[in-house]
Parts: C-alpha cells; sequence; structure tokens
C-alpha cells in the first residue's frame, strides 16, 4: 500500500513509521530542518512504546514527485488546511482515501471544496507526541490510536485494506461507521485539555486532582456536550464519564500539542478549539462560560511571541 504523510510531526511522523515498518510505501512530506535531518539520518521515534528508526526514510517537500497514492495521513496544523490541501492534488486517484487527522472537527469539511467529497474520510487520532528535534519524534505514554471512516457512514473497501495495515502496524486502530461522532468524542476531550494545559502551562497529572481545577475540567466538558447534542452530534449517554476517564488514566506528564506550541513561542491552533466551542456555543445558543474564559486567556497567543 502507497501512504503518504502531509506534515512529520508527532502525529503524521509517529503513525507513518509504524506503518512504514509494517511493510507499507510511505513518504513523508516535511520541510526545514526536519526533512534534512530525515533525509540525512532517517526518522527515530523514541517514546513510551521503545524505539524505531526507520533509516532510510523516503521524505520530500514535492507532493508532485510521489504521484497517485492509496492512503494520505493529512497531518497538518489547522491554519494550513487549505494551501496543505491545494498542494496534494498530484495525489489523489480515483480511489485514494485522504484522512484528516488534525485537532478540531472541520478539517474534513474544509478539504472538501478542494479534493472532491470522493476522497476525503474522517480521521482522529489519539497519541502524545511531539517533535523532540529534527528527525526524532518523542511520544509520551504507550497510548496510540487511529480511528477512521467515511463521512457518510457505513464501512468502505478502501477502509477495511487500511484497517487490515494498522494491525499489521501493532497500534490500536478502528475501521469506524459513524466517524463524526468520533471526531466529537476526541474533541470534548482535546478542547478541554488543550485549554487547560495551555492555560497552566502544565501536564496533565498537576491539573486533573486538583480540587479547584478537577471541577472546572467537568464543566468544560459539559460545554462541549451541550454544544454537540445541539449540532445534532449523536453522544453516548455516558459521554461525560468517558471522557473523566481518559483524563484520569492518561500519562500524568502530558500536555496537548496546543500547550507544547505555546511554549515554544509558536502559533496555536486556539480558534479551531476553545475558539470553535465558544462560537459554536454562540451560534446555537449554548452557553460556555468556561471555554470563554479559557480562549480570552489564550488568545493573546495565539499567532505565538512577538
Amino acid at each position: 500500500m502507497r501512504i503518504a504523510v502531509i506534515g512529520a510531526g508527532g502525529v503524521g511522523g509517529a503513525f507513518g513509521a509504524a506503518l512504514a515498518k509494517a511493510g507499507a510505501d510511505v513518504t513523508f512530506v516535511a520541510r526545514g530542518a526536519h526533512l534534512a535531518a530525515m533525509r540525512t539520518n532517517g526518522l527515530r521515534i523514541e517514546g513510551g512504546r521503545g524505539e524505531t528508526h526507520l533509516q532510510p526514510t523516503q521524505a520530500t517537500d514535492d507532493p508532485a514527485s510521489i504521484g497517485p497514492v492509496d492512503v494520505v495521513l493529512f497531518c497538518v496544523k489547522l491554519w494550513d488546511v487549505e494551501s496543505a490541501g491545494e498542494m496534494i492534488r498530484p495525489l489523489i486517484g480515483p480511489d485514494t482515501a485522504v484522512i484528516p487527522l488534525q485537532n478540531g472537527i472541520d478539517a474534513s469539511d474544509r478539504l472538501i471544496p478542494i479534493l472532491g467529497a470522493g476522497a476525503v474520510m474522517g480521521g482522529v487520532a489519539q497519541i502524545s507526541a511531539t517533535i523532540a528535534e529534527p528527525g526524532v519524534i518523542r511520544q509520551t505514554g504507550t497510548f496510540m490510536r487511529l480511528v477512521f471512516g467515511e463521512l457518510s457512514g457505513g464501512k468502505s473497501e478502501r477502509g477495511e485494506r487500511f484497517l487490515a495495515l494498522c494491525k499489521l502496524a501493532g497500534f490500536d486502530a478502528t475501521h469506524s461507521d459513524r466517524i463524526r461522532t468520533e471526531l466529537w468524542l476526541k474533541f470534548i476531550i482535546l478542547a478541554t485539555n488543550s485549554g487547560f494545559t495551555a492555560a497552566t502551562r502544565r501536564p496533565i497529572g498537576q491539573l486533573r486532582d486538583d480540587p479547584d481545577i478537577a471541577p472546572l475540567f467537568a464543566a468544560a466538558s459539559q460545554e462541549v456536550i451541550a454544544v454537540g447534542r445541539a449540532a445534532g452530534i449523536e453522544l453516548p449517554d455516558d459521554v461525560l464519564e468517558r471522557t473523566q476517564a481518559f483524563s484520569r488514566n492518561a500519562p500524568p506528564m502530558m500536555m496537548a500539542s496546543m500547550a507544547h506550541d505555546l511554549i515554544r513561542g509558536g502559533r496555536i491552533e486556539l480558534p479551531w478549539l476553545s475558539g470553535k466551542v465558544v462560537a459554536l456555543g454562540r451560534e446555537l445558543g449554548v452557553p460556555t462560560p468556561v471555554h470563554a474564559v479559557l480562549n480570552a486567556v489564550l488568545k493573546p497567543h495565539t499567532d505565538g511571541a512577538a
């Protein structure tokens, strides 16, 4: 199976390396020092699941040089969705599956006008990993899960083929027939955890048991749940319990990618996380006071350090 990974950061690098080790023909699209390091020394994944060294690593900054592929793992930052979507047109064949693995809930919908509804699936990546240095991805903990599915619901042959490869690669994978629900299940967790770990610059282990902070975690999650249901998303009755269980069991040193970006002085994905919760809440008439505070506190940092 031919796979192109667009954006070889913590998500794309870790999943792409695992798929390559399982025998897939994987090419990473990256840039700058990270691309140069991968070309020279390969891509190294280290952390809770042990070490993987992909040497040599197929990497380029030009998607047109790859040609049509079976699967595109689309892992760029949310502000790059449209520009990267235009760039990957040469990768799209008649049955190519583009699986966006961004944070947030709208990357697939933003790609459809560019690539066509037939090419775009929905996807959810659950992993805590970041670029430690050029050519090196460091994962926190061992959790590594990929969920993907057709936006229209049901299951497809291309999804089943990709699922078989994911199982060979050794990480948890699900070919879902309700991917929009899965996107929201992650969004509830991520919008809340991103907001709190970024606002405090502290890992989740220092926050989840604090008697002053824990109730706010629950309230923020409830806000996203209420917004999702108002938007017509089917969510399970125990969704809050699931959300709280995930946070309780997360590695104590885990920080959301937005917190890592903020600490490095980089641009952050706030408009698509707490900012999106607030915007949808206003549109749908759902109060979101906790996310409104998180959004306000983090908003001056949206474009990174001066």
